[in-house]
């Protein structure tokens, strides 16, 4: 019974069940990927038109985003009360919206409206920094893997719930926003205990490797699955007897992950925490060199090194480097240099959001998500609309398909970035640059409406912007430490709605009302004339409608060029970054 109730705590504190948890809620957390479906039945059963849909959709994105409360308060209170609030937040907000649309409760105002919609979306946010900051802290080695993976599945939430859906077969458009107002927070609650730091530094083993493959290729079959059962249900008709097993199915897929913490805890092989303690490299050398002083000599090498040094060809540029380092351990060991304290970090170190914020590199950062991240949540936001203006009437293939291809884009991204980083002591940003160019020529697909371009548009922005949330938090933590995580990557998310605000909210939004006013100036225009287009949008009893490739045409164009934009921002700190990149991964390749 003792031995029974040993295995059950190292089960329960074992790093990867915590991994494997918070992929369970990541599942249902990505929420705001489902707003592509839900917006036609808000739209027509509150009779409003696309600009005040581009509101609500504002107002979603600046709830995925706007996380500076979870990530404060996941500095101060533990994970599980994170996860709490942001399981009241989503069930709140969603809820109402429920109840609205069905008409249950009273009619709201759209400020209202959008209120509710941030309030329930904004319970993702507690959810993302829940998950990524556990994930981060027990795996500080296999960042880029862990941070895709959870961020995958996030991306991957709204073709899972959008299956449930089918299962439910309820004529009533409006449950599915029932489904997203209970679906998540029950999967918070039910698992917030497990959700937290587990000391996973002291947990590596030989076999994480091994685990890691197995992920990655259950990801794929996910992915695959989901793709497969989407066009067989899009294009037969399927009894809900099928449905079920489809569903039945994909729940097993999603706890098949579970294996790996089973059998790294029941296994012959298990050893007690303390007994997997590994020092780095460094310590086992230097013992007289404490923990801050070496994460202190990082810095010192960055003013000590000659100007030339970086000039050197890789490999003996690291030489150079590595052993400018040893040599000041080993003074700083022996008492012959004193190691200067700074008042600000180099990148690398642990920096505060006030720190970061006043650094270039960071607001590069900012920038390039804004211009992709921002173009590509346009396109989900906007996909119903897109979809049916070029005449396809299930709008929730497309949804499900870009929330596929998101997270494979995730998985990829955190995927191949981790081989340019660990491989070749690369930037992670130059695999952003490349996933911003692949969105470029996806929004130009959008643009010219061709057959079959709603497919390879969804394909190509689906990847690149899903390889954003994969590469980025990974990259902030690497040059700005891991100390302040929470509250620096929920900074940077707000890029998401800020570029949403712009490129949805004002740019998409005014030319498709435009487009939807001359096509019903063309069809009715005895009954147009002398109408101002001002009026029109006051107008909201008789919603605008356009119809046809021009709806989208300049909006895709304009996203497109800002994609170039971003890709052109992440070279440039691909540039600025490269020495950095030389001193985290240098050593590792030699």
């Amino acid at each position: 019974m003792v031995r029974l109730k040993e295995r059950f705590s190292l089960f329960f504190n074992n790093r990867w069940l915590v991994f494997v948890a918070a992929m369970w809620i990541q599942s249902f957390a990505g929420i705001g990927y489902l707003f592509g479906s839900i917006s036609p039945i808000i739209k027509s059963s509150l009779n409003y038109n696309q600009r005040q849909i581009a509101r609500l959709g504002v107002a979603k994105d600046l709830g995925d985003s706007v996380g500076f409360l979870a990530g404060t308060l996941s500095e101060i209170l533990p994970l599980w009360a994170a996860l709490l609030v942001g399981a009241v937040q989503n069930f709140i907000g969603y809820g109402w919206v429920w109840l609205i649309v069905t008409g249950r409760s009273p009619t709201l105002p759209l400020w209202v409206m959008c209120l509710l919609i941030f309030i329930g979306t904004n319970g993702e946010t507690y959810f993302n920094t829940a998950a990524l900051v556990s994930g981060v802290q027990n795996f500080p080695k296999s960042r880029g893997p862990v941070v895709g993976i959870l961020k995958g599945f996030a991306g991957l939430g709204g073709a899972i719930m959008t299956q449930i859906y089918a299962l439910i077969h309820s004529p009533d458009h409006a449950s599915l926003i029932f489904m997203i107002a209970v679906g998540p927070a029950m999967v918070a609650i039910a698992l917030m205990f497990i959700i937290r730091p587990v000391g996973g530094h002291r947990q590596v083993r030989p076999s994480d490797g091994f685990s890691f493959s197995l992920i990655y290729s259950i990801c794929l079959i996910l992915a695959s699955y989901l793709m497969g059962v989407m066009l067989v249900q899009d294009l037969v008709d399927v009894s809900h007897t099928v449905t079920t097993i489809f569903t039945g199915i994909l729940f097993v897929l999603l706890l098949i992950p579970v294996v790996i913490p089973i059998s790294l805890t029941f296994s012959q092989e298990t050893r007690v925490p303390s007994e997997e303690a590994l020092l780095s490299e460094s310590q086992k050398q230097d013992p007289g060199v404490s923990g801050h002083d070496q994460e202190i000599i990082f810095s010192e090498v960055e003013d000590e090194k000659p100007k030339d040094v970086d000039l050197l060809p890789a490999l003996e540029r690291q030489k150079r480097i590595a052993q400018l380092q040893a040599k000041l351990a080993q003074a700083a060991a022996e008492g012959a240099v004193r190691v200067k304290r700074r008042r600000t970090p180099h990148r690398g170190e642990d920096f505060t959001l006030m720190q970061a914020l006043i650094k270039a590199d960071f607001w590069i950062i900012f920038f390039s998500l804004l211009f992709g991240s921002g173009s590509g949540l346009t396109v989900i936001d906007n996909l119903g609309q897109m979809s049916q203006s070029l005449g396809y009437d299930n709008t929730h293939v497309f949804v499900s398909m870009i929330s596929i291809w998101n997270f494979l884009g995730r998985v990829g991204g955190g995927y191949f970035s981790e081989i340019i980083v660990r491989d070749h002591a690369y930037p992670r940003h130059a695999a952003m640059a490349v996933a911003q160019v692949v969105m470029a020529f996806g929004h130009f697909f959008f643009a010219m409406g061709w057959p079959g371009a709603m497919y390879i548009g969804t394909l190509l922005v689906g990847l690149g912007y899903g390889a954003h949330w994969a590469i980025v938090p990974a990259a902030a933590s690497e040059l700005f430490g891991l100390k302040n995580f929470g509250a620096l990557y929920n900074f940077l998310t707000i890029a998401n709605p800020a570029g949403s605000l712009v490129f949805s909210g004002v740019i998409a939004s005014s030319i498709y009302d435009s487009e939807a006013e001359k096509q019903a100036q063309q069809r009715h225009p005895s009954q147009w004339n002398g109408v101002s287009f001002l009026s029109s949008f006051l107008a909201v009893d008789e919603p605008l409608k356009c119809e046809g490739a021009i709806c989208f045409f300049y909006t895709s164009l304009i996203l497109c060029g800002f994609c170039i934009v971003a890709s052109i921002l992440s070279m440039i700190l691909v540039y600025r970054t490269k020495t950095v990149y030389t001193s985290l991964y240098g050593k590792s390749r030699t």
